[in-house]
């Protein structure tokens, strides 16, 4: 199974094994990505409160956060409607090894912190969009669906936020280090295929996304 889609962004496109898993697991899938978008509008939050002197921010993500929390009830109300618990999971090292990257002085941490949140956006763009195309699941076909276009503006967003203020060189640049980041946190084999996560393991080395 290939990617209906093109994510620029991305250095390496998710492998066949990882979808094969997540239909497997779909209700993993489904709980850790509700602790996804939850995650996803903290980060939003975070970096309005750490950058409160920058008025656009608040304007750009004030919204996204609101949206990701909408995305958050809609998974949440699926989950309850299928009878499963919205419970902790083991993290797989994925967010860890993307934030370990982004540098600790300014201005590089706030270029670095819009392009990790930008790269986590379009690889669950990427995965969804799998999922929305190959499900068995016609319910989780049409909730993926529908979110494809909000995880991918909020890509975009991430990317016009760093190149309004570092550039268009810049930010290609340091995107494509961190890209080749993202892409070394999701190689390797997944011994456990029940650990399966949004962003667990699974990509195809050797391939552009």
């Amino acid at each position: 199974m290939s990617a209906p889609v093109r994510v620029k962004w991305l250095a390496a496109p998710s492998s066949a094994t990882w979808l094969a898993q997540a239909i497997a697991h779909s209700d993993l899938v489904l709980i850790d990505h509700a602790h996804c978008e939850r995650k996803a509008a903290g980060v939003a939050l975070q970096l309005m409160f750490r950058y409160p002197s920058d008025g656009q921010l608040g304007e750009v993500l004030s919204p996204l956060a609101r949206e990701e929390l909408e995305h958050f009830e809609q998974v949440l109300q699926l989950l309850q409607r299928r009878g499963i618990a919205l419970r902790p999971l083991p993290a797989p090292g994925y967010g860890a090894a993307l934030s370990a990257a982004v540098r600790k002085g300014e201005p590089e941490r706030m270029l670095d912190s819009f392009l990790v949140a930008g790269l986590i956006e379009a690889r669950s763009h990427e995965r969804m969009a799998l999922l929305a195309a190959h499900s068995p699941d016609a319910e989780l076909r049409a909730l993926y669906g529908e979110l494809l276009a909000s995880e991918a503006r909020h890509f975009g967003l991430y990317w016009l936020l760093a190149e309004g203020r570092y550039g268009r060189e810049a930010t290609a640049t340091r995107l494509e280090q961190l890209a080749a980041v993202e892409r070394s946190a999701l190689d390797g084999p997944r011994a456990d295929p029940a650990q399966v996560r949004m962003h667990s393991v699974g990509v195809e080395l050797g391939r552009e996304a």
